[in-house]
């Protein structure tokens, strides 16, 4: 089991199995809603236990499409926890425990900013990861 809350403990989630994958984003939006770093979750393997009603939802203007769930309270960024996909991402800065998985890659690198310097050997793609033909 793998906990999660938001800072002031109103929204809480469980995790029944450990996440599919971990990334980083580096774009702007994701830079800005604090959820930078998000792992992939199967949508029965997640438990919300508390807080449904503090669960705020961020809804974008096209043509993005992401909408991003918070805390109403304390503000923390939840990633897309009331998306009804079979998988969907979770900010990983609100899990309590250790998701038992490394950051598999870093995205849109050409938007992070020159202060941050990336610290792990994991592949990074300037724009969305593409995968290698076969």
């Amino acid at each position: 089991m793998i906990r999660g809350s938001c800072a002031c403990g109103t929204v809480r989630f469980e995790l029944a199995q450990r996440p599919s994958m971990m990334a980083t984003c580096h774009c702007s939006r994701c830079r800005k809603q604090g959820a930078s770093a998000f792992v992939f979750v199967r949508r029965e393997d997640f438990a919300l236990v508390a807080g449904r009603e503090a669960v705020a939802v961020f809804e974008p203007d096209p043509p993005f499409h992401y909408r991003r769930c918070f805390c109403c309270w304390c503000g923390s960024a939840l990633g897309e926890i009331l998306d009804a996909a079979e998988t969907f991402p979770v900010a990983a800065n609100a899990l309590d425990d250790d998701p038992g998985v490394a950051n598999r890659f870093h995205e849109f690198v050409a938007d992070k900013p020159a202060w941050l310097t990336i610290g792990d050997a994991a592949p990074q793609f300037a724009g969305p990861p593409v995968k290698a033909s076969a």
